[in-house]
């Protein structure tokens, strides 16, 4: 497919991923390099960028779905946005392959390129996990969840049998990491709402149960405080099972198995599953021609650039984010020696990246290592409850959930959507939690096809 004339034939910085890293660097870059002749292009399959730390509160009712995303027309309104995913790339010729949904590609010639295209779920081979799962990386997933559980509840209230009642009351959440706790207590926040507020079901009609397959929880908080936090959990009537994996969810049978000795743990049925077990680089990495690690993470060096094998940096080419190894050169990072894949990480390679294009391919400047030191951890487990180490100072309940809020509050980007969002809170403290479900997400378009398959019918007889 030809380059079409509505593009932009001046040189190009190409953002491959329009989530933190891209946004922020484009955001950084789009004037500055426009001023210098050029331009920036952000190529992602959506047309905004998700606040990931966000999609537990998004599960729990907290805040409104559109708040968590961050468009890329209204915020970089100086770049030129492609919606689209990048398939491949040819760095000796300086082009990339871009698949729009409806089959179309476009070779895209660019100048220098950014490979951030962030993570993915991370999957293993388990029976049934891909009919019967769901994940919670984007708010399309985030927004089903929470529908499908109050739809669940809603619909165990007037069945009679008990078996299916009990299959449609059982929630399992699979991954005791920051996602999966801060997940299943948002969850069992809004479940414990929605059940009081509905008279034909009780609070021990419920089953919840958080699997995880390490000995412990939350390993980006201390040994002590993660038992804490089991504690906590199990204190409010959830089933906290370490050591344990799942090994099948064939029609809904959740089959667990203790990792100790590979033995069937529990077999039990649940219409909610949700799978929070790890992440992986996206998978463009490995078709993008660049180095990739073990992991599938593209390879990068303290200044941002792609490397190669023998640690030679190639020219015009950049990485950071999820999808990226790049070396922590605090000492306190993975055991391979690179960054830890979160979104503080993100924000603050954002910035260098942007202040490095500027200085290899403009001129303005130098190059400057990335070097952070954690400010720590908070993570929030539903209304006033969370734990934390920030600046390593060990802190639980009210204040950690404070802590959570703020930071990330802070962390979100754009002005405009953090006032949404801290609107919203403010608005569930005056009005309480809204516990609505929205029927149909799945099948929009049942109510009219039925309506117009009755008329149809009726014209006929």
């Amino acid at each position: 497919m030809a380059i079409p004339e509505t593009l932009s034939a001046k040189p190009r910085v190409l953002i491959v991923g329009g989530g933190y890293v891209g946004l922020t660097t484009a955001q950084l870059l789009q004037k500055k390099v426009k001023a210098a002749g050029g331009v920036v292009t952000v190529v992602d399959p959506m047309p905004y960028m998700t606040y990931q730390p966000f999609l537990p509160e998004v599960v729990g009712g907290h805040i409104e779905g559109r708040h968590a995303v961050v468009s890329h027309r209204q915020h970089l309104k100086d770049s030129e946005i492609i919606t689209g995913k990048v398939t491949a790339v040819d760095h000796d010729g300086r082009t990339a392959t871009v698949e729009f949904s409806e089959g179309d590609t476009l070779e895209l010639p660019y100048q220098d390129i950014i490979m951030a295209a962030g993570a993915t779920t991370k999957t293993f081979p388990i029976e049934g996990l891909a009919e019967q799962g769901i994940g919670l990386k984007t708010i399309e997933e985030a927004l089903t969840l929470r529908n499908h559980i109050l739809e669940r509840i809603e619909s165990a209230s007037v069945m009679t049998d008990e078996k299916a009642k009990s299959r449609a009351l059982t929630f399992t959440v699979v991954g005791g990491g920051y996602a999966g706790t801060e997940c299943l207590a948002e969850m069992e926040d809004i479940i414990r709402a929605a059940v009081a507020g509905n008279p034909r079901i009780g609070q021990s009609d419920v089953r919840i149960l958080l699997v995880e397959a390490m000995g412990r929880i939350m390993p980006e908080v201390t040994e002590d405080q993660a038992v804490g936090v089991v504690e906590h959990l199990r204190g409010r009537g959830i089933e906290v099972l370490l050591n344990t994996s799942l090994g099948s969810a064939v029609d809904g049978v959740m089959q667990l198995v203790n990792m100790k000795d590979k033995s069937e743990a529990d077999r039990f049925e649940s219409d909610t599953l949700v799978w929070t077990a790890g992440v992986a680089a996206n998978v463009v990495a490995k078709h993008s021609g660049f180095p990739v690690d073990p992991r599938g993470r593209v390879t990068g060096t303290a200044t941002l650039q792609i490397a190669d094998e023998d640690g030679k940096v190639l020219q015009n080419a950049w990485t950071a984010g999820d999808i990226s190894a790049i070396p922590d050169l605090t000492g306190n990072g993975l055991p391979d020696g690179t960054c830890v894949p979160n979104a503080q990480h993100a924000s603050r390679q954002a910035k260098v990246l942007a202040k490095n294009i500027m200085a290899a391919s403009y001129g303005k400047g130098q190059l400057t290592e990335y070097k952070h030191e954690s400010l720590g951890a908070v993570a929030g487990l539903g209304m006033f409850k969370g734990v934390g180490n920030p600046l390593n100072v060990k802190v639980s309940g009210l204040p950690a959930w404070m802590a959570h809020r703020g930071y990330h509050a802070f962390a979100m980007p754009t002005f405009e959507r953090k006032v949404r969002v801290v609107g919203g809170w403010v608005n569930e403290l005056i009005l309480g939690r809204d516990y609505t479900p929205v029927r149909d997400l799945e099948t929009p378009y049942r109510q009219f096809q039925e309506a117009a398959g009755k008329k149809k019918e009726a014209s006929k007889s």
